[in-house]
């Protein structure tokens, strides 16, 4: 390949624009074999890969990239697999361009290798063929361990925990099985049947998934020490939705974003009345916050037919936490920002249904804990934005009922669960945790990563409780 073609990235196809604003069906369509393998060729192979040192599941990317070049498309799925069990998930979710990309030779002299949708080539293609399950091998280790939470962690850890030899039972609280991945992130960008083929994989692994199980309810952390569990590791993810104390915040049609989402994406309101869930929107919906959620928000919004859809953002684009191709989408699909604006009240009509957003005007300041510049209220600034639904997207927090039922599980003052970042170890024996529960809402990949370090520590502990 010449130098020339090896600076540019081969794209990727998206549903047209006009077609998927009326729509839940995936936007990105992914690579063809011939892409695949074109962008393949573009790697180089280091001898020294930086891309892997970016990458919080470990996966060996060269190798897999390798494989797809060379027509293998099953083999670099296999290769994929064996770090990673959610492959389909993280090359449509993950932010590659922030990890394993950012670290790619290529991207010194133009576009980086798209590690991520060649992932979600090999993936899918599997998918296609059939799942290929490896063969449990034979193991010597003995030992029961309980997963919390069916999210991206509680995956990692129960499918890396189960091919170690270990038997694993898995505790969903809701009635399907995936999390965020089912409740959290719409249809368009992330297909429920792309999620529940991994959880099948994770399944025909040898895992356990009994869903409705709310530990904490039904079981307390301790009852589950007390049945037989040699560990238990907490993955129960960052459900519980912030909102913003302001006036006006309990009017009809101000929704929270976890509401919001969990109606549209697990329930699947978009597909009423073949679903039993209607949801009520407005002509002029306003979304509160700049993160993934709050473009996940919009763009529902859009396809469930409203006829505006505005972001309002305390500070300016620059400082937008959501990924690029996240903004990007919701751009071209025609939802509006309005930048440097923060709601200090939300106005109802006489029937409590919200009508109308008192916003101010913001500049920037000095950077904050963040790292990002600190949004300041500009005195005498204030408007009236008029809407008829709202979603607010500022963050999530994790549910308590986990820590208020478990003694000796120390928490900080967010109420996420103190944990060692490199083990998973919670201050309470045997009781390890990771993804949103203990780092408050992040990414997928970040919460994969946290699943499999404490899956490695759950090991060794179990081993040297045993004496092995």
């Amino acid at each position: 390949m010449d130098r020339e073609k090896r600076k540019h990235e081969t794209p990727m196809a998206k549903q047209d624009v006009l077609e998927r604003i009326h729509n839940f069906y995936e936007v990105a369509l992914g690579y063809t074999e011939e892409q695949a393998m074109r962008e393949a060729q573009r790697c180089l192979q280091c001898p020294n890969p930086h891309c892997v040192e970016g990458c919080p599941v470990e996966i060996d990317i060269p190798a897999f990239i390798k494989e797809i070049k060379e027509g293998n498309f099953l083999a670099a799925s296999v290769k994929l697999k064996e770090k990673n069990s959610l492959p389909a998930i993280c090359g449509r979710v993950c932010p590659q361009e922030n990890q394993c990309q950012v670290l790619c030779v290529l991207g010194k002299m133009g576009d980086p290798v798209a590690i991520g949708r060649l992932e979600r080539f090999a993936a899918d293609y599997e998918r296609m063929k059939g799942v290929t399950v490896p063969p449990k091998q034979e193991s010597s280790v003995t030992g029961r361990v309980a997963v919390v939470g069916s999210g991206p962690a509680g995956l990692t850890a129960a499918a890396d925990l189960v091919k170690l030899g270990y038997e694993v039972v898995m505790f969903e609280a809701l009635h399907a099985a995936g999390g965020v991945l089912m409740y959290g992130i719409p249809e368009f960008r992330m297909p429920k049947k792309v999620v529940q083929a991994e959880v099948d994989y994770i399944r025909k692994l040898g895992v356990e998934v009994k869903t409705n199980y709310m530990i904490g309810r039904i079981y307390t952390i301790d009852e589950l020490f007390e049945s037989g569990f040699d560990a238990v590791f907490v993955g129960s993810g960052a459900g519980l939705p912030r909102f913003m104390r302001v006036p006006g915040e309990n009017l009809g049609g101000v929704y929270s974003a976890n509401e919001f989402l969990i109606r549209v994406n697990l329930m699947k309101a978009y597909l009423f009345p073949e679903y039993d869930t209607p949801i009520r929107l407005g002509k002029k919906v306003a979304v509160i916050g700049g993160g993934n959620v709050a473009m996940d928000s919009a763009r529902s919004a859009l396809r469930l037919g409203a006829e505006e859809v505005l972001i309002v953002y305390r500070r300016s684009k620059e400082e937008l936490p959501a990924r690029h191709e996240e903004v990007e989408n919701a751009e071209a699909e025609g939802i509006k920002f309005m930048f440097l604006t923060n709601p200090v009240r939300f106005l109802g009509d006489e029937s409590g249904w919200v009508k109308g957003i008192e916003c101010i005007k913001m500049r920037l300041g000095e950077p904050d804990d963040s790292g990002r510049r600190r949004p300041l209220p500009i005195e005498g600034s204030e408007f009236i934005m008029d809407v008829d639904t709202v979603v607010i997207a500022i963050g999530q927090t994790p549910n308590p009922i986990i820590q208020r039922t478990t003694k000796g599980l120390e928490t900080t003052r967010w109420g996420t669960i103190v944990a060692k970042d490199e083990t998973g170890q919670t201050t309470k024996k045997g009781v390890y945790a990771g993804g949103d529960v203990v780092s408050g809402a992040a990414t997928v990949i970040s919460a994969m990563g946290a699943g499999k370090r404490a899956a490695r520590s759950i090991h060794e502990y179990i081993m040297s409780k045993k004496g092995a």
